[in-house]
């Protein structure tokens, strides 16, 4: 696998003012971009080709653009719809599987050589439980594929783990995808790419691999971006020079 896509399309509407002059992979920790962080570790795994979703402030991500490795395409209706459409609008883009991120989040270097290594075609990586807020449980089948998905645990019958933001997706399912969004339109620009994920969970097996202890934060919410400042980074540091 090559190839990489960072969803980065978002507003960032729940951040403070300060925090919103930037799109949220840029927001920094020890001076460094969060979106730079995952495109090092993209890099450092063998991934050749990283394709950013953008919408919000578009011109931070574009100035990343190399023509070589990271190209940018823009969502022109980022304020108005959702990370899937960001996603489908890649259609003319993609052309292999590739491993998908959101823009947002930090984590263990471990997660991509998990999902990478694992050999299912398609996987949504899930972890234990985090209490950090605006959580995204994950319900799956006796065979730990996706059934639903919700931010309450009282739509679900069970939850197995709390969606990570790193996933790994076939070409395959990428089509099912896009063929169900020309069909759903209405509804697919409203919507995340992990309720898409969802939709069509009755028609392709998405493997769901969890792992308990990953250390790793989205940033959300002014909530978030102060855990993971005390604590989430400060964690990473540490298992990084372990």
């Amino acid at each position: 696998m090559n190839t990489a896509v960072i969803l980065a399309a978002g507003l960032g509407s729940r951040l403070n003012k300060e925090l919103m002059k930037k799109p949220k992979g840029f927001i920094e920790f020890d001076s460094q971009a969060i979106v730079i962080k995952s495109i090092n570790k993209l890099k450092s795994i063998g991934i050749t080709k990283i394709i950013i979703g953008v919408g919000y402030l578009s011109e931070y991500y574009e100035a990343l653009e190399d023509n070589q490795t990271i190209f940018c395409v823009k969502n022109h209706l980022f304020s108005s719809t959702g990370s899937f459409f960001t996603l489908y609008n890649l259609s003319n883009h993609l052309k292999e599987d590739f491993l998908l991120l959101e823009s947002d989040i930090l984590y263990e270097k471990r997660a991509l050589s998990v999902l990478l290594n694992q050999h299912k075609n398609d996987v949504i990586l899930a972890s234990g439980n985090t209490s950090s807020g605006d959580e995204v449980f994950i319900e799956v089948d006796k065979d730990n594929c996706l059934l639903t998905l919700s931010k309450s645990q009282n739509d679900l019958s069970d939850v197995y783990g709390e969606l990570v933001g790193l996933s790994k997706i076939s070409m395959h399912t990428y089509q099912i995808l896009c063929k169900w969004a020309v069909k759903n339109m209405n509804q697919a620009k409203k919507i995340h790419y992990e309720e898409a994920l969802a939709e069509i969970s009755d028609k392709k097996d998405i493997y769901v691999e969890k792992i308990e202890d990953l250390i790793w934060t989205e940033i959300d919410t002014e909530a978030h971006y102060k855990r993971a400042f005390d604590y989430i980074y400060p964690e990473l540091l540490k298992k990084e020079n372990e």
